[in-house]
C-alpha cells in the first residue's frame, strides 16, 4: 500500500496494455494509484536447437512458439521449412531457365547518322573482362552476409536464429533474381559495348537502308557477331550484379543495425555506424564495378541496387518483427506452423505481440517512467543496456498497444 510517507514510484492510473499485471493500490489525494508488480526473468523468444526445444516462447501467452517444450528434430525442421525449400527450388529454376532464354523484344537501333556519324556512341565501347563476375557477384552476396550471420551467434548461441536469418537472406536473393531476370527477358537493353559484339554489316553509305523515319533504324539481323554474346549484349536493364549485391548487403546492413542498436535510443559508438555502412559500401563498389568495364549503363545499375534493395527489405521484414524500430527489428517473427508442419501446441501462438509501457510523458514530472520488459532476447550489442533482463522503453504511439492483434 501507498501512503504520503511512502516515497516509492507512485504512477497514476493511466490505460496500460498490461494492466492485467497490475496490483490495485490504494487512495492517495484523491488520486488512485496503481504498482507494478515485480517483472519476471527475461525469457527468450527462442530457444536454440542446443537446448532441445522450438523456436519460441515455450507455452506462454504473447510471442507463439513451435510447439513449445516439443524437442526439435531434422525432419520436424525440413515440415517447417519445407514449404519454403520447395518454392525457392522452384523460383530458381524458374529464374534459370529465363535466364538462358533468348531475349524477347526485337529492339530496333541507329547506327549511322546520315553524315556516317555514329549515333549512339555510348553504345561503342570495346567488349572487356568484368571486373566481378556475376558468379562472384553472386556468391559474395551470399557469403559475406553468412559470415556475419554465424560470428554473430558466439553471443546468440541459437541455430534457429541462424537458419530462419539465412532463410530471410536467400528469400531476397533469388526474389531479386527472379524479378531482375524477367526485366532483361522481357525488356532488355543495349549494353554499352553492344555494337562491339554486334558487328553491323551496315557502312556508311548504307546508314538510310533500314526502316523508320529517314531510314535510320535497324535490327539485329545486320549484326555479324557471336548469338550469345548479341543476346546477352540485348539484356543491360536491369544489372544482375546490382540487384543481388543490394539484395544481399542491405539485408546485412539492416541486420548489423538491429542486432548492434545502431539507430536506437542511444548514442552508440562510431565503429557501430561504420560496420553498418561497410556493406552499402561493398554494395556500391560492385555496383559501380560495372560502369568501369562498361557492361552496364548507370540506369542499369541503379534499377539493380533498387531491386535489392526492395526484397532485402522485404525478406527481413518477413523474419524480423521490425525493421527500423529499434525495440523489435532484432526479434525473430514466430515460425508455428507451415503446409507440411500444423502443429501448434495449447497456449501458444501465431502472432507477435508487440507490448509497449507509458512513457515518461504520462507521467509526473518528479517520476519514471514505467517500462515495457519484454520476455525475448536481447540483440547482439549490450551497450546501453541491451542485455537479457534489462526492459526497453517504448516510444509513444509508434507500436500497437494490444498484447495480441
Amino acid at each position: 500500500m501507498l501512503n504520503h510517507h511512502h516515497q516509492s514510484e507512485t504512477i497514476p492510473a493511466v490505460a496500460l496494455p498490461t494492466t492485467a499485471n497490475l496490483n490495485n493500490g490504494a487512495t492517495v489525494d484523491g488520486v488512485h494509484t496503481q504498482q507494478p508488480q515485480e517483472y519476471p526473468a527475461r525469457q527468450s523468444t527462442h530457444q536454440t536447437l542446443r537446448e532441445g526445444t522450438y523456436v519460441g516462447e515455450p507455452s506462454t501467452k504473447g510471442l507463439g512458439g513451435l510447439g513449445g517444450h516439443e524437442k526439435m528434430t531434422f525432419g520436424k525442421w525440413i515440415r517447417i521449412w519445407g514449404i519454403d525449400l520447395l518454392t525457392m527450388a522452384a523460383m530458381g529454376a524458374v529464374g534459370l531457365g529465363v535466364y538462358e532464354a533468348r531475349p524477347a523484344p526485337s529492339r530496333s537501333f541507329p547506327i549511322y547518322f546520315t553524315d556516317g556519324q555514329i549515333v549512339y556512341p555510348q553504345f561503342a565501347y570495346p567488349l572487356r573482362h568484368e571486373i566481378v563476375p556475376i558468379w562472384l557477384a553472386a556468391l559474395l552476396a551470399f557469403i559475406v552476409p553468412f559470415l556475419f550471420f554465424a560470428i554473430f551467434q558466439i553471443r546468440r548461441r541459437s541455430f534457429w536464429d541462424l537458419t530462419a536469418t539465412t532463410m530471410g537472406l536467400l528469400q531476397s536473393l533469388i526474389t531479386a533474381a527472379v524479378f531482375q531476370v524477367f526485366l532483361k527477358w522481357l525488356i532488355g537493353g543495349l549494353r554499352p559495348h553492344f555494337l562491339a559484339v554486334c558487328k553491323p554489316n551496315i557502312t556508311p553509305e548504307l546508314a538510310t537502308s533500314g526502316t523508320g523515319f529517314g531510314g535510320i533504324m535497324f535490327d539485329r539481323s545486320v549484326c555479324t557477331g557471336s548469338d550469345d554474346e548479341i543476346n546477352d549484349a540485348l539484356e543491360s536493364f536491369p544489372s544482375g550484379h546490382s540487384t543481388a549485391a543490394g539484395a544481399g548487403f542491405v539485408y546485412l546492413a539492416l541486420y548489423f543495425n538491429a542486432q548492434l542498436k545502431v539507430f536506437a535510443d542511444y548514442h552508440p559508438a562510431f565503429w557501430k555506424q561504420i560496420v553498418f555502412f561497410a556493406p552499402l559500401l561493398g554494395a556500391c563498389l560492385i555496383a559501380g564495378s560495372l560502369t568501369i568495364d562498361e557492361y552496364h549503363n548507370y540506369y542499369d545499375v541503379l534499377a539493380g541496387l533498387f531491386i535489392g534493395t526492395c526484397t532485402a527489405f522485404a525478406s527481413f521484414r518477413m523474419v524480423f518483427a521490425a525493421i527500423l524500430d529499434f525495440r523489435f527489428n532484432h526479434l525473430l517473427l514466430p515460425r508455428t506452423e507451415s503446409l507440411f508442419f500444423r502443429k501448434v501446441a495449447a497456449g501458444t501462438t501465431t502472432r507477435f505481440s508487440y507490448p509497449l509501457g507509458t512513457t515518461g510523458s504520462t507521467l509526473g514530472s518528479n517520476e519514471k517512467p514505467l517500462r515495457s520488459r519484454f520476455g525475448v532476447d536481447a540483440p547482439f550489442s549490450r551497450e546501453a543496456g541491451w542485455a537479457p533482463g534489462v526492459p526497453v522503453e517504448g516510444a509513444p504511439g509508434d507500436a500497437l498497444p494490444s498484447t495480441n492483434f
